[in-house]
């Protein structure tokens, strides 16, 4: 099981092996978006953080049953055996959920916001609406998942040895402990997008001055661990006196928490890069010509003015030159050439709401938090007396990140 993904991103997942630990992306990748998705079921909140169960958790449930109950067996006649299988599954993704939110409400009490807190099949993920701003605050975020999990695995060894326990509750306890402690240890382990390497990002940051360095050399050591993750587990696999069965399974488990310790690597280094170029990122670098005409004008007519005058977009203005709509690509293209003398360029433009009007003076972080403010195709870009600048389409946003 893992852990995983503020920004996000994207969220970037953060952390596998078993559950545990935050989401961290830079912004959501520094991309522009639309509103997120919801990532599973809608369990309510817990200290005013959205907590959700992705469907794919009751898949993992009914394998830890399966796999748990040959030892509840053991100790409680069928069927009750299962019942207690599933208790343990539950509990265990108990601990997973506090270990979530621990990163949750230490985040929050050093000031940043949290999005959500969701349980999946490799462990749960903490989505954190933005990056720490400083290499402490980063430190504690991270560490808060493994460290509540290794109080979980004391206090369970201290409860097995000092309290009188039937047998079932002694079985499910020393099976949580043993949970706590690899999910505790696992995370530690120093390489994104596990906690340790968010710790790892934490110190070069600190030791250099620059984030970038920190993640950029935390996520090539978590491509590290994947590795290992990997290897590990195909020695497992073939080691002498392991069953098929069990050498297979821990073969395959290996492979999908090492794909997913690679991928999140994968994503911290491009992320990186990508917040490289956002400083590069100027709404008059990227915007299009524009051709402004009235309302009443065939869209055959207005797209040979475009042409004729190289502009990239078409904006409806009244009669006294006030812009009033927005002519999409995707509205023009989708019109036949035989119906355009027929359409009017007002027929096809989308109104300017407020918040599709941007200053043509908007660059890097200030744009993209513009463009993610209200999700669109176009935005008009106007001069601070008003006057139409041109248009900025969001491919061509999409565009500037091309390569990353």
């Amino acid at each position: 099981m893992t852990d995983s993904a503020p920004p996000t991103e994207d969220p970037t997942p953060a952390g596998p092996g078993t559950p545990g630990g935050p989401g961290k992306g830079p912004r959501d990748g520094g991309r522009p978006g639309g509103p997120a998705r919801r990532p599973g079921l809608s369990m309510g909140r817990v200290l005013g953080v959205p907590v959700y169960v992705s469907p794919s958790w009751f898949l993992i449930a009914i394998v830890i049953t399966v796999m748990f109950e040959g030892q509840v067996s053991d100790v409680v006649a069928r069927p009750a055996s299962f019942a207690v299988a599933f208790a343990y599954a539950v509990l265990l993704y108990g601990s997973v959920f506090v270990h979530e939110l621990s990163h949750a409400v230490t985040a929050r009490v050093l000031g940043l916001p949290v999005r959500s807190v969701t349980l999946h099949i490799l462990g749960g993920e903490t989505s954190i609406e933005r990056e720490a701003p400083t290499p402490g605050r980063e430190f504690l975020i991270a560490f808060a998942g493994p460290l509540v999990n290794i109080v979980l695995a004391g206090l369970g060894l201290l409860a097995g040895a000092t309290l009188p326990l039937p047998d079932v509750a002694l079985l499910l306890l020393e099976a949580l402990t043993f949970a706590n402690l690899l999910v505790g240890v696992f995370n530690l382990l120093p390489g994104l997008p596990l906690d340790g390497g968010r710790l790892v990002r934490a110190v070069v940051w600190k030791i250099t001055g620059r984030s970038r360095s920190g993640a950029v050399f935390a996520g090539w050591l978590g491509r590290g661990v994947a590795l290992l993750c990997l290897l590990s587990g195909a020695l497992l696999a073939t080691r002498p006196g392991s069953g098929a069965g069990t050498g297979w399974l821990a073969l395959l488990w290996s492979a999908l928490v090492a794909s997913f310790i690679w991928v999140g690597a994968g994503q911290a280094i491009r992320a990186e890069r990508v917040r490289d170029r956002i400083p590069l990122l100027a709404a008059r670098r990227l915007a299009r010509r524009a051709v402004q005409v009235t309302p009443d004008v065939p869209l055959a007519e207005a797209i040979r003015r475009a042409r004729a005058e190289q502009a990239g977009a078409i904006v409806v203005v009244d009669h006294d030159g006030r812009p009033r709509g927005l002519v999409s690509e995707s509205a023009v293209t989708a019109t036949p050439e035989q119906r355009r003398p027929w359409v009017t360029a007002g027929d096809l433009a989308r109104p300017v709401e407020p918040g599709l009007t941007l200053p043509a003076d908007l660059a890097g972080e200030e744009l993209l938090d513009a463009l993610r403010g209200a999700p669109a195709s176009e935005y008009l870009l106007v001069e601070p007396d008003g006057a139409v600048y041109g248009v900025l389409a969001l491919s061509d946003v999409d565009r500037a990140f091309a390569g990353v």
